[in-house]
């Protein structure tokens, strides 16, 4: 247990209430999939869950077997949409590991044989890019 409290202002929070756009790709009653506004490789995406928590530590348990399918379904699409030759799923919890926003969160990235990742760098990729990156695996989910 982190110890920390949930601060509902955080941007994933704010993401949840409408308040910060997104370039949303799936959403359901438990979770929020969207495009990573500083993706590490194209098709760079997050699942979310709708409930407040830090990240895994101090998740309701009763969550995350409603969000793992999300991350494989998305992982599946954004592979098949990217033509990636894998995926690479990512889950940081605390400043030790990387975790840099308070909100459970999964990075589903696409990869490619002999490319390395980008860094997350604060860099924003171009909101059209992301348009149409987030429309290839809506696509392929409609299939």
């Amino acid at each position: 247990m982190s110890g920390q409290a949930y601060d509902p202002n955080n941007i994933f929070g704010k993401i949840l209430r409408g308040e910060i756009p997104c370039h949303r790709i799936y959403e359901d009653d438990d979770t929020l999939a969207f495009m990573d506004v500083m993706p590490q490789s194209p098709g760079h995406l997050l699942v979310i869950p709708k409930v407040p928590s830090r990240n895994i530590l101090d998740a309701d348990p009763a969550v995350l077997p409603k969000l793992i399918p999300v991350v494989q379904k998305l992982a599946k699409a954004a592979k098949e949409a990217f033509e990636a030759d894998g995926i690479t799923v990512i889950q940081f919890n605390e400043p030790a590991s990387g975790q840099t926003v308070y909100h459970l969160h999964f990075h589903v990235i696409p990869r490619y044989e002999g490319l390395p990742l980008k860094p997350h760098s604060g860099q924003m990729e171009d909101g059209n890019v992301l348009a149409a990156n987030a429309e290839k695996i809506i696509g392929i989910l409609g299939n």
